[in-house]
């Protein structure tokens, strides 16, 4: 296999490449295609989710709060980004981030790769909503109830985005099944 891509097209935020026979995308802006995802619960066991429209998908997803890691400072930690991205989405600031894994988002498709982080005491600091023109609503939902409420969502048309269950799972466990503390 090649190391050198040919590049196919390069546009501002993705590239796509060629190795070899295998065509792919590549993330052109922070650090090595890495995004980060909050798995955020409030203080009164709520669980935090973003809804926003994705042009991609031509439709409205359900996702939790997540962003790129280093897209405006090259200094950015896993942590920063998430500390960050939890309060420009959902107005809540993380009195304590834990990273928990990270992994490749879709291996055949993109280098790009997600790292899960637990967001613990929160507090409410503004509204949220995103930056620029992002458009985003924030959806605060009891725990308990937050599988039933997804579903519900899904059945009104809403794209899920299916890191939302290992997050939910994440909530009470870390990646090797031991009990988050």
């Amino acid at each position: 296999m090649t190391d050198t891509p040919e590049i196919l097209y390069q546009g501002e935020w993705l590239r796509l490449v060629k190795r070899d026979h295998w065509e792919s995308c590549e993330r052109t802006h922070g650090k090595d295609g890495l995004a980060v995802l909050v798995i955020a619960v409030t203080p009164d066991d709520h669980v935090l989710f973003v809804e926003q429209y994705r042009v991609p998908l031509g439709a409205r997803t359900i996702e939790m709060p997540a962003g790129l890691v280093g897209d405006d400072d090259a200094e950015d930690t896993l942590e920063d980004a998430a500390r960050r991205e939890l309060v420009e989405e959902t107005g809540w600031e993380a009195g304590r981030v834990d990273v928990l894994l990270i992994g490749p988002t879709s291996a055949g498709m993109s280098n790009e790769r997600i790292a899960f982080a637990r967001a613990r005491d929160l507090k409410k600091v503004g509204e949220g909503g995103g930056v620029g023109s992002e458009n985003i609503t924030v959806h605060s939902v009891p725990r308990a109830s937050a599988p039933a409420w997804l579903m519900r969502k899904h059945a009104e048309g809403f794209e899920l985005d299916l890191k939302l269950w290992a997050g939910l799972w994440m909530i009470e466990h870390n990646p090797d099944g031991s009990p988050a503390i």
